[in-house]
Protein backbone atom coordinates (compact mmCIF):
# COMPACT_ATOMS: atom_id res chain seq x y z
CA UNK A 1 0.00 0.00 0.00
CA UNK A 2 2.50 2.20 0.98
CA UNK A 3 4.72 1.41 -2.48
CA UNK A 4 1.58 2.05 -4.29
CA UNK A 5 1.01 5.55 -2.65
CA UNK A 6 4.25 6.50 -3.51
CA UNK A 7 3.94 6.16 -6.98
CA UNK A 8 0.47 8.00 -7.28
CA UNK A 9 2.10 10.75 -5.77
CA UNK A 10 5.48 10.35 -7.39
CA UNK A 11 3.16 10.71 -11.06
CA UNK A 12 1.03 13.28 -9.55
CA UNK A 13 4.03 15.76 -9.05
CA UNK A 14 4.60 15.43 -12.89
CA UNK A 15 2.31 17.96 -14.06
CA UNK A 16 3.20 20.53 -11.20
CA UNK A 17 6.97 20.30 -11.92
CA UNK A 18 6.57 21.11 -15.68
CA UNK A 19 3.98 23.85 -14.93
CA UNK A 20 6.65 25.11 -12.56
CA UNK A 21 9.38 24.92 -15.39
CA UNK A 22 7.03 26.75 -18.11
CA UNK A 23 7.93 29.59 -15.81
CA UNK A 24 11.22 29.82 -16.84
CA UNK A 25 10.78 30.35 -20.45
CA UNK A 26 11.60 26.53 -21.75
CA UNK A 27 9.28 24.78 -23.74
CA UNK A 28 7.90 21.17 -23.59
CA UNK A 29 10.58 19.61 -25.91
CA UNK A 30 13.50 21.34 -23.24
CA UNK A 31 11.83 19.75 -20.43
CA UNK A 32 11.62 16.28 -21.87
CA UNK A 33 14.73 16.63 -23.42
CA UNK A 34 16.29 16.74 -19.39
CA UNK A 35 13.99 14.43 -17.79
CA UNK A 36 14.95 11.63 -20.37
CA UNK A 37 18.57 12.78 -20.03
CA UNK A 38 18.76 12.49 -15.98
CA UNK A 39 16.58 9.47 -16.26
CA UNK A 40 18.38 7.39 -19.25
CA UNK A 41 21.32 6.07 -16.98
CA UNK A 42 18.95 4.91 -14.51
CA UNK A 43 16.66 3.00 -17.22
CA UNK A 44 19.05 1.61 -18.85
CA UNK A 45 20.37 -0.15 -15.69
CA UNK A 46 16.70 -1.18 -14.71
CA UNK A 47 17.04 -2.77 -18.24
CA UNK A 48 19.92 -4.14 -17.96
CA UNK A 49 19.51 -5.61 -14.34
CA UNK A 50 16.42 -7.50 -15.32
CA UNK A 51 17.66 -9.26 -18.16
CA UNK A 52 20.88 -10.63 -15.91
CA UNK A 53 20.66 -14.21 -17.24
CA UNK A 54 17.85 -14.32 -19.42
CA UNK A 55 17.84 -14.96 -22.99
CA UNK A 56 18.50 -12.11 -25.64
CA UNK A 57 16.41 -10.43 -27.67
CA UNK A 58 15.50 -11.72 -30.91
CA UNK A 59 14.70 -9.79 -33.94
CA UNK A 60 11.04 -9.41 -32.83
CA UNK A 61 11.16 -8.58 -29.75
CA UNK A 62 13.87 -5.79 -30.44
CA UNK A 63 11.12 -4.39 -33.19
CA UNK A 64 8.27 -4.89 -30.85
CA UNK A 65 10.19 -2.98 -27.81
CA UNK A 66 11.42 -0.14 -30.15
CA UNK A 67 7.72 0.39 -31.58
CA UNK A 68 6.56 0.34 -27.85
CA UNK A 69 9.06 2.87 -26.59
CA UNK A 70 8.41 5.21 -29.65
CA UNK A 71 4.45 4.67 -28.61
CA UNK A 72 4.24 4.15 -25.38
CA UNK A 73 7.08 6.47 -23.81
CA UNK A 74 8.47 8.86 -26.25
CA UNK A 75 5.21 9.93 -28.60
CA UNK A 76 2.45 10.05 -25.08
CA UNK A 77 5.35 11.86 -23.19
CA UNK A 78 5.67 14.83 -25.77
CA UNK A 79 2.00 14.99 -26.37
CA UNK A 80 1.60 15.02 -22.40
CA UNK A 81 4.40 17.96 -22.09
CA UNK A 82 2.98 19.64 -25.34
CA UNK A 83 -0.06 19.57 -23.58
CA UNK A 84 0.65 21.18 -20.40
CA UNK A 85 1.45 24.41 -21.93
CA UNK A 86 -2.13 25.08 -22.46
CA UNK A 87 -4.31 23.26 -20.06
CA UNK A 88 -3.90 23.21 -15.51
CA UNK A 89 -2.44 20.48 -14.02
CA UNK A 90 -5.51 19.51 -12.80
CA UNK A 91 -7.53 18.59 -16.47
CA UNK A 92 -4.32 17.11 -17.31
CA UNK A 93 -4.31 14.52 -14.68
CA UNK A 94 -7.84 13.64 -14.93
CA UNK A 95 -7.44 12.83 -18.59
CA UNK A 96 -4.91 10.53 -18.08
CA UNK A 97 -6.54 8.80 -15.29
CA UNK A 98 -8.86 7.35 -18.14
CA UNK A 99 -6.26 5.60 -19.13
CA UNK A 100 -8.52 1.98 -18.04
CA UNK A 101 -11.13 3.30 -20.13
CA UNK A 102 -9.17 4.06 -23.33
CA UNK A 103 -7.76 0.37 -22.54
CA UNK A 104 -11.75 -0.76 -22.82
CA UNK A 105 -12.30 1.15 -25.91
CA UNK A 106 -9.09 -0.14 -27.54
CA UNK A 107 -9.94 -3.71 -26.70
CA UNK A 108 -13.38 -3.45 -28.02
CA UNK A 109 -12.24 -1.94 -31.25
CA UNK A 110 -9.03 -3.69 -32.27
CA UNK A 111 -9.25 -6.96 -30.26
CA UNK A 112 -13.29 -6.95 -30.77
CA UNK A 113 -13.77 -7.72 -26.65
CA UNK A 114 -16.48 -8.09 -25.34
CA UNK A 115 -17.87 -5.85 -22.34
CA UNK A 116 -20.63 -5.27 -19.85
CA UNK A 117 -23.54 -2.73 -19.65
CA UNK A 118 -21.97 -2.07 -16.55
CA UNK A 119 -18.32 -1.40 -17.67
CA UNK A 120 -20.17 1.44 -20.24
CA UNK A 121 -21.72 2.81 -17.28
CA UNK A 122 -18.58 3.19 -15.98
CA UNK A 123 -16.84 4.50 -18.72
CA UNK A 124 -19.44 7.25 -19.05
CA UNK A 125 -19.26 8.10 -15.89
CA UNK A 126 -15.68 8.67 -16.18
CA UNK A 127 -15.77 10.69 -19.32
CA UNK A 128 -18.60 12.70 -17.91
CA UNK A 129 -16.66 13.75 -15.22
CA UNK A 130 -13.42 14.71 -17.67
CA UNK A 131 -16.20 16.92 -19.25
CA UNK A 132 -17.73 18.88 -16.64
CA UNK A 133 -13.95 20.18 -15.57
CA UNK A 134 -12.98 20.51 -19.36
CA UNK A 135 -16.05 22.75 -19.80
CA UNK A 136 -15.02 25.08 -16.51
CA UNK A 137 -11.43 25.25 -18.25
CA UNK A 138 -13.06 26.39 -21.39
CA UNK A 139 -15.41 29.09 -20.13
CA UNK A 140 -13.20 30.48 -16.98
CA UNK A 141 -10.15 32.09 -16.68
CA UNK A 142 -6.94 32.23 -18.51
CA UNK A 143 -4.03 30.46 -16.32
CA UNK A 144 -1.07 32.08 -15.35
CA UNK A 145 1.12 29.21 -15.85
CA UNK A 146 -0.56 28.35 -19.58
CA UNK A 147 1.39 29.55 -23.05
CA UNK A 148 -1.84 30.91 -24.18
CA UNK A 149 -5.18 31.29 -23.24
CA UNK A 150 -8.78 30.96 -24.59
CA UNK A 151 -10.89 28.23 -25.60
CA UNK A 152 -8.59 27.06 -28.59
CA UNK A 153 -5.78 26.80 -26.11
CA UNK A 154 -8.20 24.61 -24.08
CA UNK A 155 -8.97 22.64 -26.56
CA UNK A 156 -5.37 21.89 -27.46
CA UNK A 157 -3.78 21.16 -24.82
CA UNK A 158 -6.77 18.96 -23.65
CA UNK A 159 -6.65 17.28 -27.41
CA UNK A 160 -2.96 17.13 -27.15
CA UNK A 161 -3.13 15.25 -23.35
CA UNK A 162 -5.69 13.14 -25.13
CA UNK A 163 -3.57 11.92 -27.39
CA UNK A 164 -1.07 11.34 -25.26
CA UNK A 165 -3.47 8.90 -23.00
CA UNK A 166 -4.21 6.89 -26.17
CA UNK A 167 -0.80 6.29 -27.03
CA UNK A 168 -0.16 5.28 -23.50
CA UNK A 169 -3.02 2.79 -23.59
CA UNK A 170 -2.60 1.49 -26.99
CA UNK A 171 1.39 0.69 -25.28
CA UNK A 172 -0.36 -0.88 -22.68
CA UNK A 173 -2.59 -3.14 -25.12
CA UNK A 174 0.03 -4.31 -26.63
CA UNK A 175 2.36 -5.36 -24.40
CA UNK A 176 0.87 -7.83 -23.02
CA UNK A 177 2.57 -10.50 -24.85
CA UNK A 178 6.02 -9.01 -24.37
CA UNK A 179 5.47 -8.66 -20.43
CA UNK A 180 4.67 -12.13 -20.15
CA UNK A 181 7.34 -13.22 -21.84
CA UNK A 182 10.46 -10.19 -20.77
CA UNK A 183 8.98 -9.34 -17.38
CA UNK A 184 7.84 -6.03 -16.22
CA UNK A 185 10.75 -4.68 -15.31
CA UNK A 186 12.55 -5.36 -18.11
CA UNK A 187 10.49 -4.21 -20.87
CA UNK A 188 9.69 -0.96 -19.19
CA UNK A 189 13.64 -0.60 -18.58
CA UNK A 190 14.35 -0.93 -22.27
CA UNK A 191 11.09 0.96 -24.27
CA UNK A 192 11.95 3.44 -21.74
CA UNK A 193 15.79 3.79 -23.04
CA UNK A 194 14.78 3.37 -26.62
CA UNK A 195 12.13 6.68 -25.55
CA UNK A 196 14.82 8.47 -24.15
CA UNK A 197 17.01 8.05 -27.04
CA UNK A 198 14.55 9.46 -29.70
CA UNK A 199 13.48 12.56 -26.83
CA UNK A 200 17.07 13.57 -27.55
CA UNK A 201 17.07 13.04 -30.96
CA UNK A 202 13.90 15.09 -30.87
CA UNK A 203 15.61 18.06 -29.32
CA UNK A 204 18.64 17.88 -31.52
CA UNK A 205 16.22 18.27 -34.36
CA UNK A 206 14.31 21.20 -33.62
CA UNK A 207 16.56 23.41 -31.02
CA UNK A 208 20.37 23.83 -31.09
CA UNK A 209 22.48 22.32 -28.16
CA UNK A 210 22.74 25.99 -26.47
CA UNK A 211 19.23 26.12 -26.19
CA UNK A 212 19.99 22.79 -23.16
CA UNK A 213 21.76 25.86 -20.96
CA UNK A 214 18.63 26.36 -18.77
CA UNK A 215 18.16 28.36 -15.56
CA UNK A 216 19.67 26.86 -12.10
CA UNK A 217 16.09 26.18 -10.86
CA UNK A 218 14.82 24.46 -13.99
CA UNK A 219 17.96 22.00 -13.63
CA UNK A 220 16.93 20.98 -10.27
CA UNK A 221 13.10 20.39 -11.28
CA UNK A 222 14.45 18.86 -13.93
CA UNK A 223 16.31 16.35 -11.64
CA UNK A 224 13.42 15.76 -9.14
CA UNK A 225 11.34 15.21 -12.39
CA UNK A 226 13.52 12.28 -13.77
CA UNK A 227 14.28 10.71 -10.59
CA UNK A 228 10.86 11.37 -8.33
CA UNK A 229 8.15 11.96 -10.58
CA UNK A 230 9.84 9.57 -13.71
CA UNK A 231 11.81 6.41 -12.47
CA UNK A 232 10.86 6.22 -8.56
CA UNK A 233 7.17 5.89 -9.06
CA UNK A 234 7.65 3.30 -12.28
CA UNK A 235 9.56 1.15 -9.73
CA UNK A 236 7.02 1.52 -6.83
CA UNK A 237 4.11 0.60 -8.91
CA UNK A 238 5.79 -2.29 -10.07
CA UNK A 239 6.67 -3.47 -6.69
CA UNK A 240 3.25 -2.72 -5.60
CA UNK A 241 1.70 -4.59 -8.02
CA UNK A 242 3.57 -7.81 -7.01
CA UNK A 243 2.99 -7.47 -3.40
CA UNK A 244 -0.87 -6.80 -3.49
CA UNK A 245 -2.14 -7.23 -7.33
CA UNK A 246 -3.00 -4.44 -9.83
CA UNK A 247 -6.74 -4.17 -8.72
CA UNK A 248 -5.76 -2.80 -5.01
CA UNK A 249 -3.07 -1.00 -6.41
CA UNK A 250 -4.74 1.08 -9.23
CA UNK A 251 -7.56 1.97 -6.32
CA UNK A 252 -4.85 3.35 -4.21
CA UNK A 253 -3.29 4.95 -6.77
CA UNK A 254 -7.13 7.37 -7.01
CA UNK A 255 -4.69 9.15 -4.49
CA UNK A 256 -2.95 10.21 -7.55
CA UNK A 257 -5.37 12.97 -9.36
CA UNK A 258 -6.08 14.30 -5.47
CA UNK A 259 -2.75 15.07 -5.23
CA UNK A 260 -2.30 16.83 -8.42
CA UNK A 261 -5.34 18.86 -8.04
CA UNK A 262 -4.21 19.74 -4.66
CA UNK A 263 -0.59 20.84 -5.21
CA UNK A 264 -2.28 22.75 -8.18
CA UNK A 265 -3.85 24.88 -6.18
CA UNK A 266 -1.30 25.53 -3.13
CA UNK A 267 1.94 26.03 -5.80
CA UNK A 268 0.73 27.24 -9.13
CA UNK A 269 -2.68 29.12 -7.77
CA UNK A 270 -4.57 26.78 -9.86
CA UNK A 271 -8.26 27.67 -9.32
CA UNK A 272 -10.70 25.18 -6.79
CA UNK A 273 -14.23 25.10 -7.88
CA UNK A 274 -17.55 23.05 -7.13
CA UNK A 275 -17.13 21.93 -10.84
CA UNK A 276 -13.37 20.86 -10.28
CA UNK A 277 -14.74 18.96 -7.23
CA UNK A 278 -17.86 17.35 -9.01
CA UNK A 279 -15.65 15.65 -12.34
CA UNK A 280 -13.22 14.37 -10.20
CA UNK A 281 -15.57 12.69 -8.22
CA UNK A 282 -17.26 11.82 -11.27
CA UNK A 283 -13.59 10.25 -12.83
CA UNK A 284 -12.60 8.50 -9.46
CA UNK A 285 -16.12 7.09 -9.26
CA UNK A 286 -15.73 5.92 -12.87
CA UNK A 287 -12.48 4.37 -13.11
CA UNK A 288 -13.50 2.80 -9.64
CA UNK A 289 -16.52 0.66 -11.18
CA UNK A 290 -14.41 -0.17 -14.06
CA UNK A 291 -11.96 -1.98 -11.87
CA UNK A 292 -14.31 -3.60 -9.61
CA UNK A 293 -16.69 -4.73 -12.73
CA UNK A 294 -13.88 -5.89 -15.01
Amino acid sequence: MALAIVGALGFAGKAILAKLMYRYGVDAVTVVAWRMLLALPLFMAMAWWAGRGALPLNRRDTLTIMALGFSGYYLSSMLDFYGLMYITASLERLILYLGPTFVMVLAVVVLKKQVTARQWLATVISYAGVLVVFGHELLGPSMPTAASSGAAATVLGSALVLGSALTYSGYLLASGEVVARLGSLRLTGLASSVAGVLCLLHFTVVHPLSVMIVPEPVMWMSLLNALLCTVMPVLAVMMAIERIGPALSSQVGMIGPLATIALGVYLLDEPFTVWIVVGTLLVLLGVGLLARWR
